[in-house]
């Protein structure tokens, strides 16, 4: 049986851990070509090999998005090797939490860089890719999904820069579905809840134990990197004819 992603090319932004390293594995397992972004070079070798080593195609791209140009320069080099884009998974995230009394202003900075700037250069250099995979791909169909959060929907203390740059995403997000899903790119947002990932260990010591200590009360069972992956596999994989514009994934316990 034909893999549903056979022909198809995708990158995963963010490959480095978690959610993208899991996400790059499951859309190879489907015959996807995966381009893997992130700084971390050493661990982009490892992912590949992994990949190669499974039956499947894989290419790490070295690179910081935050970065116009090397944002664009990972696209073009994917193109180079590949001839074409069908899928970019925008998954690179920081989350750096604090008051907005006392958080340091260059955390607010580093995170609007990541998640919202490193999200945009990435889309902008990789739509013309896509809106050209809609007529020549194997599937007539090309997507883009950008991870969001459950702070992308909901505001808390202490998340206040991060929950910005998340609701920064689902509008992005949003406008950008109605501007170009028709033209069969299809967008759409995906929100997890709490996984256990390394999304929370650049925090300080104390704000990683005031968290450890939420989740061990309120959320007994967090996701795993894999059930995010399960989700955007299941949104690049529908029929031409479908598309999910938002897919909210959360732990039973946080729900």
């Amino acid at each position: 049986m034909t893999s549903k992603l056979h022909g198809t090319v995708a990158i995963v932004t963010g490959a480095s851990s978690g959610i993208g390293d899991a996400a790059a594995r499951q859309l190879a397992s489907q015959g996807a070509r995966v381009a893997v972004v992130a700084r971390r070079k050493e661990r982009l070798d490892t992912l590949v090999s992994s990949i190669e080593s499974d039956g499947g195609t894989a290419l790490a791209v070295t690179a910081d998005i935050t970065n116009r140009a090397e944002a664009e320069q990972a696209v073009k080099t994917v193109v180079d090797r590949y001839g074409r884009i069908d899928i970019l998974i925008n998954n690179a995230g920081l989350m750096l939490l604090g008051t907005v009394l006392d958080q340091d202003v260059t955390d607010w900075e580093r995170m609007i860089d990541i998640n919202q700037k490193g999200l945009l250069y990435m889309t902008s250099a990789a739509l013309p890719h896509l809106l050209e995979a809609t007529t020549t791909g194997p599937r007539e169909v090309a997507d883009i999904v950008n991870i969001s959060s459950y702070a992308g929907r909901v505001a808390s203390p202490n998340f206040a820069t991060y929950n910005m740059t998340k609701f920064g995403v689902n509008g992005f997000t949003e406008a950008l579905r109605q501007e170009v899903t028709q033209k069969h790119v299809r967008v759409g947002v995906l929100e997890p809840g709490a996984v256990a990932t390394e999304l929370k260990l650049h925090n300080s010591e104390a704000i990683q134990q005031q968290l450890a200590a939420a989740e061990a009360e309120n959320i007994p069972e967090l996701l795993e990197p894999d059930d995010i992956a399960d989700s955007i596999t299941f949104m690049v994989t529908r029929p031409r004819r479908a598309s999910i514009a938002e897919l909210w994934n959360m732990p039973t316990s946080q729900a």
